[in-house]
């Protein structure tokens, strides 16, 4: 199933079938369709109960799990993961990485944890990596600048659109906030 990562290629995978765990509708979706393109087949969840029900029903080869999840942990949906297929390679993704949490994956089963915003390149990288070697660092790291960029757009459709109510959770002047909104992404 799982034997072909040495070649580090989608395409020569048997099983390819990937569930994303995340609430964040806007990102789960633009790596979905990315990791679509690659050659994986996608399924999506919102939650913990979205995902068991998905991991149930789907057993799949690959995951990428947020760790805080609308209506729980993360850690949950690795567990159910683990018991159904003790073989599927998890990435944890989370936007409030530390020690602890990065431990605790590890140990649930998960092969990797990586910071939202995560790139589709990286997760790829991440999900095939060869288990005996240690990840390469990103080829083309985001800027300090696009990651700031997407941070505010993130809290900014979280708080559904809504610029005043953004501007005070990030204890920024709403002007401010208008004009960076106004830009284009960072590269």
């Amino acid at each position: 199933m799982i034997e072909a990562l040495s070649t580090k290629k989608t395409l020569d995978l048997v099983d390819k079938s990937l569930l994303i765990v995340d609430d964040d509708n806007p990102f789960r979706e633009r790596l979905a369709r990315a990791m679509e393109k690659k050659g994986f087949k996608v399924d999506q969840a919102d939650g913990v109960k979205t995902g068991i029900e998905a991991v149930k029903s789907t057993k799949p080869a690959f995951a990428v799990v947020d760790l805080r999840l609308a209506d729980g942990n993360g850690l949950e949906v690795v567990e159910e993961i683990q018991k159904i297929n003790s073989k599927s390679r998890i990435i944890m993704l989370t936007g409030y990485g530390n020690i602890q949490t990065a431990v605790a994956a590890i140990k649930q089963g998960a092969i990797d944890y990586l910071a939202k915003p995560a790139d589709a390149d990286d997760v790829e990288k991440a999900l095939l990596a060869d288990p005996k070697t240690k990840a390469e660092p990103p080829e083309n790291p985001m800027s300090a600048d696009r990651v700031k960029w997407e941070h505010i757009h993130r809290v900014f459709e979280l708080c559904n659109r809504n610029v005043s109510e953004t501007a005070r959770r990030l204890k920024m002047h709403r002007r401010t906030l208008q004009r960076i909104l106004y830009k284009r992404s960072p590269r």
